[in-house]
């Protein structure tokens, strides 16, 4: 892809997002990055803010007519957008679950079907998914966004067989911890059960102890950079802890996976 690539980033307002919208600038690309409020949302050289709010149909569309208007096309879609939840299973109520998954996995559906239309005219272009170390192995207390983010795997997958006959390829990326206000600061599950306490709080300090030692966006960046603009490959890990943990996931036996696994959250 040339470097007048078209690239479209959800939620850019800090993190993973802002990091990935930046450096798709400094490599020449025409930049948008979507923000719930532009009012409220710090500026990003090179890059063309669009408000809209990925659980809103209405506003989807909204903001995809808005840059198809200004430049006629699109030509990378990064599904950065998301958020987390930290709870027992049996603690997260189906409310909180459905919340989640609107903004996790609905909201990949609903700009993906904005942008398709788009893509398949112009016979071309990338769908970028951010997905997780978590969607191909289990959290403990984490659940319902391990499951989130394994849907959003299973969704990637097979779309990319359905459009690659328009010229469109999927991709996932699949980051581990990530030193971004969102994961330090994870909503939990709130209608707590306290035979879970124990071991809810060991799992919890282990990943903010995680996250506060992990490496900042950037490392992220530079992967969905690369999976948006390079040769396509359906799964791309950052360096480092997540592309062990794909090789550990595949390589190893499960019973010291699930062991080290466990021991890394505090339950061993």
């Amino acid at each position: 892809m040339s470097n007048s690539t078209v690239v479209v980033v959800t939620g850019v307002s800090s993190g993973i997002g802002r990091a990935a919208a930046e450096k798709f600038a400094r490599r020449g690309c025409r930049v948008f990055g979507t923000v719930r409020s532009i009012a409220k949302a710090a500026p990003i050289p090179g890059v063309e803010l669009v408000e809209m709010d990925i659980r809103d149909d209405a506003s989807v569309q909204s903001g995809v007519h808005t840059i198809v208007g200004r430049v006629g096309r699109i030509d990378v879609l990064v599904n950065n957008a998301g958020t987390s939840l930290i709870g027992a299973v049996e603690e997260t109520s189906v409310t909180e679950a459905a919340a989640l998954f609107d903004t996790n996995v609905f909201s990949i559906l609903r700009t993906t079907q904005a942008v398709l239309p788009h893509m398949r005219a112009q016979r071309g272009g990338r769908i970028v998914n951010v997905s997780s170390v978590l969607g191909f192995l289990p959290a403990p207390y984490m659940g319902l966004y391990s499951a989130s983010k394994h849907a959003v795997e299973g969704l990637t997958e097979t779309l990319d067989h359905e459009v690659r006959q328009f010229g469109i390829r999927v991709t996932l990326v699949e980051p581990s911890f990530t030193r971004t206000n969102l994961d330090v600061n994870a909503s939990q599950a709130s209608s707590k059960i306290a035979a879970y306490d124990r071991e809810r709080a060991l799992a919890s300090s282990a990943a903010v102890n995680s996250v506060k030692g992990a490496p900042a966006p950037q490392g992220v960046a530079n992967t969905i950079v690369e999976a948006a603009l390079g040769a396509w490959r359906m799964r791309r890990m950052p360096a480092g802890q997540a592309s062990l943990l794909s090789k550990l996931r595949r390589f190893m036996p499960a019973g010291p996976v699930d062991s080290s696994l466990r021991k890394t959250f505090g339950l061993a």
